[in-house]
């Protein structure tokens, strides 16, 4: 019997005499220091950016918010030009962030237990004291706990990046609950990394293959990011009903429409057939202009139609933040609770 094929028969962690956490942390820290660097340096450079065009922003911002009269025509055109400066950008910015915890779940998280059961060095560690579950808590929770900090801290700089845009009077374009940036701000950053570590410590364990199991990892994390966004992020509370659209310009609309004079739903169709008889009448505002009354409307509840629009208003944003960071710890807890229970019963 060798050393190799003996770990096959000593599955129980109590067989060997237990390493202490210390010597295993520092083995962690050697065998992934340049995966943990690799994250140190993509949310290092994407702050950098973020610093670097953020200080001229808030500069802009800062003169903006000084404008006076407020409501004068001078004061809402340097608010378009900032908007004009500065949005492209920023939007950018966003859709980029979107992926990084997938890719530090993928490309960090994946390959710690995949490139071991690949290569099969994992029959050595588990003869060298450690044992199963010591030697997967060892590698998973100092990598889970760091990628989730360095998220938290860098979401906080976004927080600070996006502000002029989260400011009444810029947040009609984008929401703090819209799905853009709901999920960079906050907790839900942090939650989002920890989870797609999670993901990728159990694609590894059950693929056994690195380059699959990234692919897995990014995959699972896609679908379950859409899903939060598109379904059930507008559920976490019951959305507000409104009749008009006088609302804050935080608030994110989920749906809108009309209802019949029988209270039933009326399709696009309906309505556009409908406000084919609605022709205004222009009333004069100067010796040669003319203004028309645009109020669609109006003119459809004149005629028994009735307007309704679903929304979640923008100070429900700690409450999901908090309810979303909470169900992305749980799941992330099971992940790796089944990553363990995984690697303690699979056979050497």
């Amino acid at each position: 019997m060798t050393a190799l094929t003996m770990s096959a028969r000593l599955g129980n962690d109590t067989d060997l005499r237990p390493v202490p956490w210390r010597r295993m942390a520092w083995v962690t820290w050697r065998q992934h220091r340049f995966a943990l660097a690799g994250v140190a340096g993509l949310l290092g450079v994407l702050a950098a950016y973020l610093v670097f065009t953020g200080l001229p922003m808030h500069h802009a911002y800062a003169a903006l918010t000084a404008c006076r009269p407020a409501g004068s025509l001078a004061c809402s055109n340097a608010i378009g030009d900032f908007d004009n400066a500065h949005w492209s950008t920023a939007e950018a910015i966003a859709v980029l962030l979107q992926v990084v915890p997938a890719l530090i779940g993928a490309f960090a998280a994946a390959p710690v237990l995949a490139r071991e059961l690949e290569t099969g060095t994992f029959r050595y560690a588990w003869t060298q004291g450690i044992g199963r579950t010591r030697w997967t808590l060892a590698k998973l929770v100092p990598l889970a706990v760091t990628v989730a900090a360095a998220a938290g801290a860098f979401s906080v700089l976004f927080c600070w990046y996006f502000k002029p845009f989260a400011d009444q009077g810029l947040q009609t374009r984008l929401p703090p609950l819209a799905p853009l940036v709901f999920d960079l701000h906050g907790v839900a950053f942090a939650a989002w990394t920890l989870t797609a570590c999670s993901i990728g410590a159990l694609a590894g364990m059950l693929i056994r293959r690195v380059v699959p199991a990234i692919a897995a990892t990014m995959a699972t994390w896609a679908g379950l990011a859409l899903a939060a966004g598109l379904f059930l992020r507008q559920h976490y509370l019951t959305p507000l009903v409104a009749h008009n659209l006088n609302l804050p310009g935080s608030a994110w609309i989920i749906s809108s429409g009309y209802t019949g004079r029988n209270g039933k739903p009326l399709s696009q169709a309906a309505v556009s057939q409908l406000l084919q008889g609605y022709h205004p009448a222009a009333q004069q505002v100067g010796p040669n202009s003319f203004q028309t009354d645009l109020d669609p409307v109006g003119y459809l509840t004149q005629h028994g139609y009735k307007f309704w629009v679903t929304y979640q208003p923008g100070s429900r944003f700690w409450p999901f933040q908090w309810i979303e960071g909470g169900y992305l710890l749980g799941l992330s807890v099971l992940l790796i609770a089944a990553t363990i229970w995984l690697v303690r019963h699979r056979a050497a």
